[in-house]
């Protein structure tokens, strides 16, 4: 599959919003401190940015609200429809912070399930395509809703960091976070790169019983829509620089980082808070990468008319 950048950028930055979100939903933050309010802020922030860029890749961005109509068949329906309903909680979970000093727990555990709710729907979106085996598995939900709440803890960890409070409880759940949501993704992984194809040549004519089947000529000799968006390939080695990049930086300089903060004792200092906004964006930055290969080594299986 072609990998639109304005998708990428949506589902990392909105998962990543939720899950700050999500944290903040849960009270894990000092509710009253600066750090918290600010929290608030760059989560919204970051869930209307993912939002909006979602709308990029629309052929008519302008019928975006047609959307919505679709919600009782729709995943992508369901999820507009979710994200719009979140915001009425995490809103005034915000306004209580910044205003009143106050934490709800009422409000915030709505928040919170509906942050998991929007995540869930956005996996949904790509799982539920059978026409795309890679994707279509109950391990795609899984790693979206691992990875949100882990890119969440990160960026909690920074402002738990920064006098938001819960050190070291943060920094240690991101650990544990870091570790289930790239466990679940290698074996996602794995599983799409060693899987064996349920649409091939031979089921896509019925020819099978024939033997292997092999295209004689194209249908076109040009390039179209389908040949750019569903037949997009990325070379092996170069997949392979990538998803140990991914790794590198979404999991490995993270991980190392929020250990060696979890252990030291305190918090506040400026190294301390710059270490941890060394970590929030090399997560950021590995995932990125990660959710580019999850759309350049899908495999649409209209590609059996190709030649793929």
């Amino acid at each position: 599959m072609h990998p639109a950048f304005s998708v990428i950028v949506f589902t990392v930055l909105s998962g990543a919003g939720y899950g700050l979100a999500a944290v903040l939903g849960l009270g894990l933050l000092d509710p009253s401190a600066l750090a918290t309010k600010i929290a608030h802020f760059v989560a919204l922030a970051m869930i209307s940015a993912g939002l909006l860029s979602s709308t990029l890749h629309l052929g008519n961005p302008q019928r975006a609200w047609r959307a919505f109509s679709q919600w009782r068949s729709s995943w992508l329906s369901r999820e507009g429809v979710l994200s719009i309903v979140a915001f009425v909680p995490l809103t005034l979970s915000a306004a209580n912070s910044i205003f009143l000093e106050a934490y709800n727990p009422i409000l915030g555990l709505i928040g919170a399930l509906l942050c998991a709710a929007t995540v869930y729907c956005t996996a949904m979106i790509y799982a539920s395509l059978k026409t795309i085996d890679a994707w279509h598995t109950r391990r795609t939900p899984l790693c979206y809703l691992l990875f949100s709440a882990t890119g969440g803890l990160v960026i909690g960890s920074f402002f738990g960091l920064a006098g938001g409070g819960s050190f070291p409880l943060l920094p240690i759940l991101a650990v544990l976070f870091l570790l289930l949501s790239w466990i679940a993704k290698t074996s996602w992984r794995k599983r799409a790169l060693t899987a064996t194809p349920l649409s091939t040549p031979e089921s896509a004519t019925g020819l099978g019983g024939l033997g292997a089947v092999r295209l004689l000529e194209r249908p076109h000799m040009t390039e179209n829509y389908l040949t750019r968006e569903m037949g997009f390939r990325v070379a092996r080695k170069h997949a392979g620089k990538l998803w140990r990049i991914a790794v590198m930086l979404g999991a490995v300089v993270p991980l190392i980082i929020l250990v060696l903060l979890a252990v030291m004792a305190g918090s506040g200092s400026t190294a301390i808070v710059l270490f941890a906004a060394v970590a929030v964006l090399c997560h950021i930055a590995g995932m990125l990468v990660e959710r580019w290969l999850f759309f350049a080594e899908a495999r649409h299986a209209v590609v059996n008319y190709y030649g793929g």
